[in-house]
């Protein structure tokens, strides 16, 4: 019952926020005994999923500019390459950190820009 929660609660945020999944799905996974540079990699392949069952959606429903999101690709793939890369070499408190300072400064943009 914690896994459907838990799992529906990441699919959620995805679907509703267009992102916030792997921050919950992180730590998740963390509990459940992955390393950190497990539980960011497995996140990705989750998000991956999720991320275009919500982009089939909001393509269907009408409210995805194909066109402005076509123009980020290539450089989201180039970012994806160099994190992955980064991601197999980072020691994992440091990576707890960085992901943490991550989350702070988006929820102060979020809430304060």
């Amino acid at each position: 019952m914690k896994r459907f929660f838990e799992g529906t609660l990441c699919g959620f945020l995805n679907g509703f926020f267009g992102s916030g999944g792997g921050v919950l799905a992180v730590p998740v996974l963390e509990k459940e005994g992955c390393e950190p540079n497990e539980a960011h990699a497995s996140s990705v392949a989750l998000i991956f999923v999720l991320s275009l069952v919500t982009a089939l959606f909001y393509g269907f429903s009408g409210n995805l500019d194909f066109a402005g999101a076509w123009k980020y690709i290539p450089y989201g793939i180039a970012g994806a390459l160099c994190g992955s890369f980064f991601l197999k070499k980072i020691n994992s408190v440091l990576l707890k950190r960085i992901f943490g300072g991550v989350i702070i400064a988006a929820a102060v943009r979020i809430l304060f820009i």
